[in-house]
This record gives C-alpha cells, sequence and structure tokens, in this order.
C-alpha cells in the first residue's frame, strides 16, 4: 500500500479542509461555552461597578455617622481658633471649645534651670575626691516635696575626669543634661542644664560625691559645687485677667479645648483669641453624601438602563440584585429614620438635600447654612441619622451574605462549571478529531492504492495490445 505523508497527498482530494469543516462543527458547544462565560463575566464586572458605588456611597455614610460614644452634634462640634498677634502665641482647639473671644496677656515665659560648676579643671585633672573608696554616689533630684524623684549614679574611681562625669549624667538620663566648655585657659567647666522648663523640674544635687577643690583646700560638697546661671521659672499668663501658669510655655488646661503655646511676653498689651465653631467638616461630609449618591444612581441607571435607538441593554438590564439594590437604597429617602422622632428636622429636604424625578440628588447650600445658623445640633444629627441609614443599607448589600456579593459568589460558580464542561469537552474533541484523521488518512491511502493499481493496469493493457497490433502487422 502507498505511503501517505500528509492527509490528502496520496489521493488528491481535500482531506484537510473536510477535516477543518468537520470539527468546526463538532465545536459548536464549545462556542455556546465560550459566549455563556463572556456574558457571565460581563455580569460579574458590571456587579463590580455597583459594589465600587455602593461602597462609595458605604464609605461617604461612615463619615456622617457618629460612633456610638458620641452624638452627631459632638462628632461635627469643630472649632477654628485664631489670635490677634500670632508673635504672642498659637492656638488651637478641639472639639470641646466653646466658641468666644479670650484676652491673652503672656507675663512671664517658662525657663529651664542652668548651673555651672563654680571651679575649673584640666581635662585629665581628678574632679572626685574619692578618698579611700572604689566609687561614689551623686544623686540627682528633680522638683522637690512630695513629687520630687531621684536617681543616684554610681562614679567610679577609675574614671574621674570631667567627661567621665559628663557621661555618667547624660547616660543617667535623669532629667539634665550636661556639656563641657572650654575656656581660653583650656580649663573646662560643666554646665547642667534642665531637660524640661518649669520649678517643678529645677535639679538639686546631693549624695557623699564631693569635688576636688583645685587650690588645695577641702572638697566641695556637690550640694555647693554648682552655681545657678539661669533659674527654672513657670509660664504665667491672664486669661481674661485670670492668672493662669503652667510648668511649660504650652497652656492645655486654662481654656476648655483650647491649647496655647507661648511664644513672647506682652505685658500690657493684651491680645485677642477668637473661637468660631468650623462647619467645613459637616458640610464636606454632606456633599461627599450627594456626589457618591449620584454616582451611584448613575451606575445603576447605565447598567439596568436599555437604548431603545440603539437597541441595546445594559448588562444588568432586568437584573433582580440591581433593583433590589435600587430599592433599598432609594428607601432611605423615604423614610424618617426613628432617632429623628420630633426633632425640629426630619428630611434631608429640610436641610436643603433634594431628589428629583431623575433620581439626581442636589444641596442647596444657602438653605443648609441657613439650617445651620437656625439649629446647628439638629442639622447635625440629621446628618449622622441618614448617614447610620444609608450605612446600614450598603454594609448589609455588600456582606458576604449580602444580595451582591452573594450574586457574584454564584456567578462565579458557574463560570467554574464553564472551565469544567469545556475542559472535559477539549479531551472529546482530541479524541474525536483524533479518530476522523485516522479515518481519512486510511481512505487516503487506500484511494492511493487504487489510483497506483489503476495507473498499473492501464499500463498492462496498452502493453498487450501494443503486442497484438504487431503480430496483426506481420
Amino acid at each position: 500500500m502507498a505511503s501517505v505523508s500528509s492527509l490528502g497527498s496520496g489521493s488528491g482530494l481535500d482531506l484537510q479542509g473536510l477535516l477543518t469543516k468537520l470539527m468546526a462543527a463538532e465545536q459548536a458547544p464549545l462556542t455556546l461555552l465560550n459566549k455563556r462565560e463572556a456574558k457571565f463575566q460581563a455580569s460579574i464586572s458590571a456587579l463590580g461597578s455597583l459594589k465600587g458605588g455602593l461602597a462609595s456611597l458605604q464609605n461617604a455614610a461612615a463619615a456622617l455617622t457618629p460612633d456610638s460614644t458620641k452624638t452627631a452634634t459632638a462628632k461635627f462640634s469643630t472649632y477654628q481658633a485664631s489670635i490677634a498677634d500670632s508673635t504672642i502665641a498659637t492656638v488651637a482647639a478641639s472639639s470641646s471649645a466653646v466658641a468666644g473671644s479670650y484676652s491673652l496677656e503672656v507675663t512671664a515665659l517658662a525657663t529651664a534651670q542652668r548651673q555651672a560648676l563654680g571651679t575649673t579643671y584640666g581635662a585629665t585633672d581628678p574632679v572626685i575626691d574619692f578618698g579611700d573608696n572604689a566609687t561614689r554616689t551623686l544623686t540627682l533630684t528633680k522638683g522637690s516635696g512630695a513629687s520630687a524623684s531621684s536617681v543616684d549614679i554610681t562614679l567610679d574611681s577609675t574614671k574621674n575626669t570631667l567627661a567621665d562625669l559628663r557621661n555618667a549624667i547624660n547616660k543617667a538620663a535623669a532629667g539634665v543634661s550636661a556639656v563641657i566648655v572650654t575656656g581660653a585657659d583650656n580649663k573646662q567647666n560643666l554646665l547642667l542644664t534642665a531637660t524640661d522648663t518649669g520649678t517643678a523640674n529645677a535639679i538639686t544635687l546631693s549624695g557623699d560625691a564631693s569635688f576636688v577643690n583645685p587650690a588645695g583646700g577641702s572638697a566641695i560638697a556637690a550640694s555647693s559645687a554648682f552655681n545657678t546661671t539661669q533659674a527654672a521659672t513657670d509660664a504665667s499668663a491672664k486669661i481674661n485677667g485670670i492668672p493662669v501658669s503652667a510648668s511649660g510655655n504650652t497652656l492645655t488646661t486654662a481654656v476648655d479645648g483650647l491649647t496655647i503655646n507661648l511664644q513672647k511676653t506682652n505685658i500690657g498689651s493684651p491680645t485677642t483669641i477668637t473661637l468660631t465653631r468650623d462647619y467645613s467638616t459637616l458640610k464636606g461630609a454632606l456633599n461627599t453624601l450627594v456626589k457618591n449618591y449620584n454616582d451611584l444612581n448613575s451606575t445603576m441607571a447605565s447598567l439596568g438602563g436599555y437604548d431603545a435607538a440603539a437597541k441595546s441593554a445594559g448588562a444588568l438590564n432586568g437584573d433582580s440584585t440591581l433593583r433590589g439594590a435600587q430599592s433599598q437604597v432609594r428607601s432611605v429617602l423615604q423614610k424618617v429614620p426613628a432617632s429623628l422622632s420630633g426633632a425640629p428636622y426630619q428630611y434631608l429636604s429640610d436641610i436643603g438635600i433634594s431628589v428629583d424625578k431623575t433620581g439626581v440628588m442636589s444641596l442647596d447650600n444657602a438653605k443648609l447654612q441657613k439650617a445651620i445658623d437656625t439649629n446647628f445640633g439638629a442639622v447635625a444629627e440629621l446628618a449622622g441619622a441618614y448617614g447610620s441609614s444609608f450605612k446600614t443599607v450598603t454594609d448589609n448589600l455588600l456582606s458576604s451574605s449580602g444580595s451582591v456579593s452573594t450574586k457574584i459568589d454564584g456567578i462565579n460558580r458557574s463560570v467554574a462549571l464553564i472551565d469544567k464542561q469545556r475542559d472535559a469537552l477539549n479531551v472529546r474533541l482530541t479524541a474525536i478529531e483524533k479518530q476522523y484523521r485516522a479515518q481519512f488518512t486510511a481512505l487516503d491511502s487506500a484511494i492511493s492504492s487504487m489510483q497506483s493499481t489503476s495507473t498499473y493496469l492501464t499500463q498492462q493493457l496498452a502493453g498487450i495490445a501494443n503486442i497484438t497490433n504487431y503480430n496483426s502487422n506481420k
């Protein structure tokens, strides 16, 4: 039997083309599966857009919803602090501030205590008189009375230069820093500076450590070895004529909710601090709600709509999940939250928020400002109540058991099933193609063999005819 090098080469027939057409027909179910998957993927993408719009509305609602520990009024009660002369002090307000104005007169700034050794030493001179002892104790005490705190520093006789003493003090972190100053005569002095300002942070020295007297006299007790070059002082000021003080230059308890950082004194020339309520946080949160609501409304309309002119439907046209989400979101606008029962403002329209017949929400800033000026607390409570309602709805829709997530999970399961069906079908198509190819190869070989036999017989018959003719002509 003649061999066939490629399908159809033996017979001359287009067997490869015939095989291609047969396999195209066999692949029709695979094409249908691919179309179904493409539709499912389009639905997943559309539901992802819906989920994104709901999440944005959820975030906007969360920004309006007060924590369980505070009221909506407290959440949005922010204040702006300003001062007439910012060279005197800087000011900042917290939510516990109260609107008003206050005069500020700074009579003294807080200072940190500074001390210097009464004697100087060479860089390698012994500083502490250890006598026959290997160690001595230097005690640093911060403050006085019941609130005083002390740190004991153990000094080593093998480390007895001024630099060694400086290092030991700084390592102890006892509320004071030590530096060495070297004079023109190469003699060194030790300067101590309290870490913090105020009289409560002043440092005193004691203990059994005493300083070597360079003049050769008796050792100098630690308690009298240093001279004060700058006394520790507290800051003092007058708020509306009432004296206040602090160990540092920041007043945090002088006025409720107000932090005052003192910069310089202004004795006899008070400056004015003004506290005004800041509405920007509330207004910004409401504007974000309006924007995100409209974005979601537009997304839902696009996903579920139908363009009659183009005869084109949205990816979720007729989808029950989309309709349910639309209904639940819009229901927030149709029901007054229970917490607003009997409140001065109960509807979003009371503070300037309205929705037109196409579902587009808008905010009348002039009406909002008027409502704020009339009753800020009522506006805050209304914003918080509707924020909570929107958040509850979006939380439910977006939860793992919510309708949107459930629908996406269901479609993903369908896609996974299609993947399995496609794999099985591909295995079957491979087997079918193999079978067709074997049959066509056998056919090609058979036809090729018959054609070879036919050619041989034709040649033999022609030869016989030639012999007959030759014999007849003798």
